[in-house]
């Protein structure tokens, strides 16, 4: 049985199953066994998204057939039995990584382990952490781990694959990642690569910018691929893009989720309180898994886009104090904004699709950065 991440393992259906002794395995372990390609496998509390793409952008311009999935980009399943790739880049979760068996990412990154989820894991951090560590479980001395080794968590970090650690504080000849005096240092076979200029700003960059420089130096791309990819990455638009802070409230577009599990993987990623935009053609959707991650996370409104929100409304009111309905983008924004503080974020993932009011997911999140940008 394939389980999607999103269903826990205490529903009667999954204890049944278990019950039967039936494996039950993730995506990722399925996917994995049916391509040759090389598996990059990043995971972390925060940052696995910015890391993904930053590695995916590096493999690219490199001129490597790249696959970005997980729980960004496309079905890994899906797309590796379309055509052969090079390289495939993984954004993982917890939740996938607890249904792992064979599955072995040529370079595991870990970028940090904090308190999150605690409640699918009998709110036990060792267990979360556990889980997360899982990704290296299969890795042999042939493989490469990238770590966090300022994080006090992974000081547990067992494992065969050779360690690479990236820091701020941690002073080291061999190979690491460094950054020390406004200057990141790549150490790897005794050879340095020195990067000044990041597109990416802040201390949590720093340290997604390394990761990724780091696993592209372990494939051997050359060092003036990394530093100009580094220097002109911008963002997937409409996937978790961030637009603007007023007031001090962040504005993200995700515009791209039209279903549940796009959707769901947008509000997984959530680490702070936020007011959620969503709806539009409602297909079916079953909206069970988004309930369960939205009594995991601090959801303070949910406005409801467009005209059909019956549905949205019944699954979520049990669980989210304030509902309101917007006619248009314009309307939704307005109200988010009435209902977040300085500290929050507002999220448009629809976990729809956008033809009611929109030509497509572009439009729509061009109209709400349109919107945002009006404030």
């Amino acid at each position: 049985v394939i389980k999607s991440p999103g269903i826990p393992n205490h529903i009667n259906l999954i204890q049944k199953i278990i019950e039967k002794k039936i494996s039950i395995i993730s995506e990722i372990e399925f996917a994995s066994r049916f391509t040759k390609a090389k598996i990059v496998a990043i995971t972390g509390t925060n940052g696995k998204t910015t890391t993904a793409l930053l590695i995916y952008k590096i493999l690219n311009d490199a001129g490597y057939n790249v696959l970005l999935a997980g729980n960004i980009g496309l079905s890994f399943a899906a797309e590796i039995s379309k055509k052969d790739y090079d390289f495939v880049v993984l954004e993982v979760s917890s939740f996938q990584l607890d249904n792992i068996v064979d599955f072995r990412p040529s370079i595991s990154i870990i970028l940090n382990i904090t308190a999150d989820h605690l409640d699918r894991y009998n709110n036990n951090f060792s267990n979360y952490v556990y889980s997360k560590l899982q990704i290296t479980k299969n890795q042999t001395k042939k493989d490469f781990l990238i770590y966090n080794y300022d994080d006090n968590s992974l000081s547990v970090l067992k494992t065969n694959a050779k360690k690479i650690p990236i820091s701020l504080k941690y002073k080291s000849n061999g190979d690491s990642g460094l950054y020390t005096n406004n200057k990141m240092n790549i150490n790897l076979n005794n050879k340095t690569m020195t990067i000044e200029k990041l597109a990416l700003k802040g201390t949590h960059n720093i340290f997604n910018s390394m990761a990724a420089a780091m696993a592209a130096r372990v494939f051997e791309v050359s060092d003036d691929i990394i530093r100009k990819s580094l220097i002109d990455f911008e963002n997937i638009e409409h996937r978790l893009e961030y637009v603007l802070t007023v007031h001090g409230i962040d504005f993200i577009n995700d515009s791209k989720a039209t279903n549940v599990n796009a959707a769901w993987y947008a509000v997984e990623s959530m680490n702070k309180p936020f007011v959620w935009i969503l709806g539009g053609i409602d297909k079916g959707n079953d909206y069970s898994a988004l309930i369960t991650v939205a009594k995991e996370k601090n959801i303070k409104a949910i406005i409801c886009l467009g005209d059909n929100n019956e549905k949205i409304i019944n699954a979520f009111k049990k669980d989210v104090d304030i509902i309101q309905q917007a006619a248009d983008m314009n309307e939704a924004v307005q109200q988010s904004y009435n209902l977040a503080e300085g500290g929050d974020a507002v999220l448009l993932s629809p976990a729809c699709a956008s033809f009611d009011l929109y030509e497509n997911f572009e439009h729509r999140g061009s109209e709400f950065k349109k919107m945002v940008r009006a404030l």
